[in-house]
């Protein structure tokens, strides 16, 4: 049983020697405080074998002492540098074991319900629209919506969504000409668009035909976006009724399908 757990205690301090060794690659050059903060440069170190896939998850890295040792800073540093990686879940840190790499967690996407419009103003939450235009334009899905004219314009406003992060969906809003023509862009200070309408015209509306599909981001869509060509795009158009089921506004919502999820709740309607 002894010699089983020298062998055991040789194998682990081979293992980790490699490990160490491996690390040494990512290392330009000695650690130096000139560079800033030695913790976040052996953090760099660290983070930079598990981002490309180097140490997969489920492989321990060295001992703190080893990487203390190997590249010459204090224990302190090593363990700020690995609560570092902690914090970015990228390894677990463990009780008198070294720390495991483990599989990044994949974000929340925001997800949205949108049967009620308390609900769709809820979405809009913690976003900021960025308006490019308002003016008159021709466009099928709004001829279509509003029964006009295939020739026949329509006022169209178009804007960006913003977060904290950067942008997250293009959106298009059509109205029809009579309602448009009451319509100037400053009216336009709510995020929530159809809640402006409602205040500055004093129109009530009833509900909303909500229709979403699926597309890809071309050229032009991924600049504004900050995303890639041909990137999945959640698409959400809304008819907005007014209480005389009359159009009143057609909105169209090309969001990131990364940063964007819609959720519906099914009741069970087959007892």
């Amino acid at each position: 049983m002894k010699a089983s757990k020298t062998g055991q205690a040789a194998q682990n301090e081979s293992e980790a020697a490699g490990l160490v060794a491996s690390l040494e690659s990512f290392m330009p050059r000695a650690l130096s405080r000139d560079d800033g903060p030695l913790y976040r440069q052996l953090a760099v170190i660290l983070r930079e074998p598990i981002a490309n896939g180097t140490l997969v998850p489920g492989t321990s890295l060295p001992r703190e002492a080893d990487l203390a040792d190997r590249f010459s800073v204090s224990l302190i540093t090593v363990r700020q540098a690995l609560r570092d990686l902690e914090n970015d879940g990228l390894i677990k840190k463990r009780a008198a074991k070294p720390a495991i790499v483990v599989a990044p967690e994949a974000p929340a996407l925001p997800s949205f319900a949108f049967r009620s419009f308390a609900q769709i103003a809820d979405s809009t939450k913690g976003r900021a629209l960025e308006i490019h235009s308002y003016r008159r334009e021709r466009s099928a899905a709004a001829s279509a919506a509003f029964d006009l004219k295939p020739d026949e314009t329509c006022h169209c406003l178009r804007a960006t969504l913003h977060q904290k992060d950067g942008p997250t969906g293009q959106t298009t809003f059509y109205f029809p000409p009579a309602i448009g023509a009451r319509l100037k862009r400053t009216d336009f200070d709510d995020v929530v668009v159809f809640r402006a309408v409602q205040r500055h015209l004093g129109i009530q509306l009833s509900g909303a035909k909500i229709t979403v599909r699926a597309d890809i981001a071309d050229e032009a869509l991924a600049k504004t976006l900050d995303y890639r060509v041909g990137g999945p795009i959640l698409v959400i158009e809304m008819l907005y009724l007014s209480t005389a089921g009359e159009p009143v506004e057609l909105t169209i919502n090309k969001n990131r399908a990364d940063l964007f999820s819609l959720s519906y709740d099914a009741p069970n309607d087959l007892v």
